[in-house]
């Protein structure tokens, strides 16, 4: 059926057409820019704005030859790799429990965890009882203090207390005890609150530099890729020029300036969150609404 439609709604839609797509450009095109510079052979002012300049592969060819470059990238996908799955887990089975109305001491400690969403111990604090605890250099640095959140709990506690309480209560007839319902029953219902808070665990885990600073002092096998961007970025024009003079191909070490170090740098530790988000984003989307929904 064909209907009419007005001229002032046809240019609502054209302009609101138009304005979303310089939102998608705005946002996407510094990423592209990155990759564009780091595929260039050599980074010309006013050069390689849309497509690569000297298009090569030889940036990232020297930046692995960098030493210490694969294990921190090592380090960095096994710890997100660890925590991602320590943190689903555990606030998984946290935000189960605090969604049954006989938890003892539930409200209690319900509200000591939201308490901790706005109130911290400090740096110092925290790096005493990291001391205590005798994680100082250590890789359970990086994954066991961000095993609890208090944000993915309450949202798992959200999204389990909209399940049907019909199905636990047939499990529980049939005689399944509390374990077979949570590993058999709510975890495969609760798929999209699962991906939600792997993609948060993942990315937050992967982005995470400033434990690596604090807590593992004097020990390179801990560094990750994001702390040794850090320092890369900070003194691009010394390791630019140090890999200039390791190199063989002296085409090719000529080739990586400071900039293009920095961009493919910034270009390596990017990659793999646009590579593992689009899988879970449309359990994402479900399960952030979801979770929210009772906020």
């Amino acid at each position: 059926m064909v209907t009419n439609v007005s001229a002032s709604r046809r240019i609502f839609c054209i302009a609101n057409v138009l304005l979303f797509l310089v939102l998608i450009l705005v946002c996407a095109y510094p990423i592209w820019y990155i990759l564009i510079q780091s595929l260039s052979g050599s980074i010309v002012p006013g050069k390689a704005l849309l497509l690569p300049h000297q298009f090569t592969l030889s940036n990232y060819q020297q930046i692995f030859k960098i030493p210490g470059v694969l294990h921190a990238v090592g380090v960095s996908f096994a710890r997100t790799i660890v925590g991602t799955g320590l943190t689903t887990t555990c606030c998984m089975l946290m935000g189960y429990l605090f969604s049954k109305q006989t938890m003892p001491g539930r409200k209690f400690l319900y509200r000591m965890l939201t308490i901790t969403m706005y109130v911290s111990g400090g740096l110092i604090p925290t790096y005493l009882a990291m001391k205590s605890y005798m994680l100082l250099n250590s890789f359970w640095v990086y994954v066991l203090p961000s095993a609890v959140s208090a944000y993915y709990v309450i949202l798992i506690k959200t999204y389990v207390e909209q399940l049907p309480a019909a199905i636990e209560e047939s499990a529980m007839i049939d005689g399944a005890n509390v374990l077979v319902i949570f590993f058999r029953i709510i975890l495969p219902m609760s798929l999209p609150i699962m991906a939600t808070i792997m993609v948060y665990a993942s990315v937050a885990q992967w982005n995470a530099w400033f434990d690596n600073h604090i807590y593992t002092f004097a020990e390179d096998k801990l560094t990750t890729m994001q702390y040794l961007l850090y320092n890369y970025l900070n003194e691009a024009e010394r390791l630019a020029a140090m890999v200039a003079e390791s190199a063989h191909d002296v085409d090719i070490s000529a080739q990586l300036t400071p900039k293009g170090l920095r961009m493919t740098m910034t270009m390596i530790t990017v990659l793999p969150v646009l590579m593992f988000y689009p899988f879970l984003q449309r359990f994402f989307i479900k399960g952030i609404v979801i979770g929210a929904v009772k906020g």
